[in-house]
């Protein structure tokens, strides 16, 4: 694979997964992360990595030349944190997408692939949930992003480059961050039951999300790089596979051979009822297929992260 890339947010989780074996598949790899979140530590040393901020056009002009493809990764990311902070997530979310895209028309980026999010749906009547459902987003996150896809799609469509953007849903694995507030459900179910705590879950436990494992999400984003006729596209990146909070609590027991001490907040929302992928687009344009079930996903990343695992080691967790 010969192709020049900037991956935006690169140091991020995603970021780092899909720079590391992008590097392995032989493409040149850029990376601007401004470090809110992310660790460049993680990132193979064939990757060029600069720190600075998304909406930093200079900058941009300077990092995009050469460059075939951009990975749009940078954002902030967490729903509740959105919520409280609605200014700084347009202004990074929404305006950091501007700024680069203004960029890629300026420099000449053929291609741009947004890592959107399957938040944007909010809830739907039915699911599956397909692409042509109408946005329904219930926070800034979703908002941000829904207008990040907007902009995408506009000043693509108006400069002359192609634009896709993949709808994400739960993405997880080794690596993921797993902050003391605003935690992802995966690393803080799987490091609660592990230290034998009480596992608090929102709502009845019975709302339901897809999980997909990262090898798949990278995968969805590299080919999205190259496929053709999916200039303008929206398309869900997920597993498919629809999978209760409380059966996801099953799951993980039976991985990590512990039990867990469930504590149900019925009185707390527990955000969208349901939210899963239909992958009918995604395999017709992308051939996506999933390969990691939950058990196997969850697996690995119990035996692989090194803050859980069942080969745990002194040191960094294991990455891409």
């Amino acid at each position: 694979m010969s192709m020049r890339v900037l991956i935006t947010g690169g140091a991020g989780f995603i970021g780092v997964h899909l720079a590391n074996q992008l590097v392995r598949r032989g493409a040149a790899v850029r990376v601007l992360d401004d470090l809110s979140s992310g660790d460049p530590a993680s990132l193979s040393p064939s990757v060029n990595f600069n720190r600075g901020d998304v909406r930093d056009v200079p900058k941009l002009w300077s990092l995009l030349q050469g460059v075939d493809v951009v990975f749009h990764l940078a954002a902030r990311v967490s729903v509740p944190a959105s919520v409280l902070y609605p200014r700084e997530y347009n202004d990074v979310n929404v305006g950091g997408t501007v700024a680069l895209l203004e960029a890629c028309r300026d420099v000449g980026v053929k291609r741009v692939v947004l890592a959107s999010s399957a938040t944007v749906y909010g809830d739907q009547p039915s699911w599956p949930i397909t692409e042509d459902m109408p946005p329904n987003p219930a926070v800034p996150y979703a908002v941000s992003k829904l207008a990040a896809e907007r902009y995408l799609f506009t000043i693509g469509r108006l400069s002359g480059f192609e634009t896709v953007a993949l709808r994400i849903f739960n993405a997880y694995g080794p690596g993921q961050p797993l902050p003391p507030t605003h935690a992802p459900v995966i690393p803080l179910f799987m490091q609660q039951i592990i230290g034998r705590g009480s596992v608090i879950i929102f709502g009845d436990g019975r709302q339901t999300r897809d999980f997909v494992y990262i090898d798949d999400v990278v995968d969805a984003l590299i080919t999205a790089a190259t496929a053709s006729n999916i200039d303008q596209e929206v398309i869900n990146v997920g597993s498919g596979q629809e999978t209760s909070l409380l059966q996801l609590v099953d799951t993980i027991c039976s991985v990590v051979n512990a039990h867990a001490n469930v504590i149900e907040n019925s009185e707390a929302s527990g955000g969208i009822r349901h939210l899963v992928a239909d992958l009918t687009k995604a395999r017709q344009l992308l051939k996506y297929k999933p390969r990691t079930q939950l058990v196997d996903g969850l697996r690995k990343f119990y035996e692989q992260d090194a803050r859980f695992g069942a080969r745990a080691h002194a040191g960094k967790a294991l990455v891409g």
